[in-house]
């Protein structure tokens, strides 16, 4: 089967309608204003109150059937890896360097929008020639540039300065739905972490409708600068002091990982900053099989979520971080289609059950 974009393709799918719209803004660490927005405009069609904090987080507070109980949060963050300008030159190219674990290779070279404080520029992330004796060595970023084609006078009218954030441009994003029609896969710049938005958004529109209550007083959070040490989420727990944090994040596939790309969500059990709650661990794990799916455990090295970074601090008690698993990590990631609803389905369970 051939690839096809998924408004095409797929375009009453309740996930993929979500998750299209949000990936048509750009939303590099720090500047999460306009998926922010709508965000907030999703929140107010399904009938929620919000509010939002000085981080940038967008907070729907939700009571709980037990009302005394501890507060739980449900956290997915809005913002996505990218790039920050460090220098611009006086020919207008543009120095740059990461923003959250972004590999240059990952992008490769190709149009990226460079976000400034009067506008947007168009550019091309370079890397040089491949005619010369290094040609054979990994990328790193002080070997690349963005090329605008404007002076440098150009660009400061735009507001592009050291500080500015850039992202590939929205058309090459996707997402893009293959493979089998029955149970296809579905790839896009990138799921990290608009899926988890969608999911929490998801589980916001099924409450709604089925007119059920959680049972412990709940906070549904959408988050800022995850990628840049989880901020926004480290801002929130120390005002809000939920009992417990879940991030609902996707699951990254490492060498000798034990997951598989189906339709089985992933639950993370340690990372590279804290272990998880292994009796929450256990209580999602029946929630997921309650709802008819099944979630696959999963240990890390190298990764961290909004989750352990706020059990650092010590502003939470307890924490958990699940979702959809996902190949090729920071990425073009690539995921199957029907593990998104099985995230919804388990979180539905979950909230209106553990207690």
């Amino acid at each position: 089967m051939a690839l096809a974009r998924t408004q095409a393709s797929q375009p009453d799918h309740p996930v993929l309608a979500l998750f299209t719209g949000l990936l048509s803004v750009p939303a590099p660490s720090g500047y999460e204003q306009r998926i922010a927005g709508l965000v907030r405009d999703q929140i107010e069609t399904l009938g929620y109150a919000h509010r939002s904090d000085g981080a940038g987080n967008v907070i729907v507070a939700a009571p709980g059937a037990q009302a005394d109980a501890p507060l739980l949060c449900l956290a997915a963050h809005m913002d996505e890896i990218g790039f920050v300008v460090t220098r611009v030159e006086a020919d207008g190219v543009l120095r740059v360097e990461r923003s959250g674990g972004l590999h240059p290779w990952k992008l490769g070279e190709g149009p990226v929008e460079v976000i400034g404080d009067e506008g947007s520029v168009t550019g091309i992330l370079s890397m040089g020639s491949t005619h010369t004796a290094r040609n054979n060595q990994a990328v790193e970023w002080k070997d690349v540039c963005v090329l605008t084609g404007l002076s440098s006078a150009q660009l400061a009218e735009k507001g592009i300065r050291p500080g500015s954030a850039g992202v590939p441009v929205r058309p090459v994003c996707g997402p893009w739905v293959f493979g089998d029609p029955d149970d296809p896969l579905v790839a896009a710049w990138t799921f990290d972490d608009r899926m988890g938005v969608v999911a929490l958004l998801r589980l916001l529109e099924e409450l709604k409708r089925s007119n059920v209550t959680p049972l412990r007083p709940l906070l549904v959070a959408f988050t800022t600068g995850e990628e840049v040490g989880g901020l926004g989420a480290k801002a929130l727990a120390h005002h809000e002091r939920p009992e417990t944090f879940i991030a609902i994040d996707g699951c990254p596939m490492p060498p000798g990982s034990p997951l598989v790309l189906d339709s089985r969500p992933g639950i993370w059990v340690k990372d590279r900053v804290a272990p998880y709650d292994q009796q929450l661990v256990r209580d999602l794990c029946h929630a997921a099989c309650t709802a008819g799916a099944e979630l696959q455990p999963v240990a890390y090295e190298q990764a961290a979520s909004d989750a352990s970074l706020v059990y650092a601090t010590g502003s939470v008690q307890r924490i958990a971080c699940f979702g959809h698993v996902r190949e090729n990590s920071h990425g073009y990631e690539v995921a199957r289609l029907s593990v998104f609803e099985n995230v919804v389905k388990t979180l539905v369970q979950f909230v209106t059950t553990w207690s």
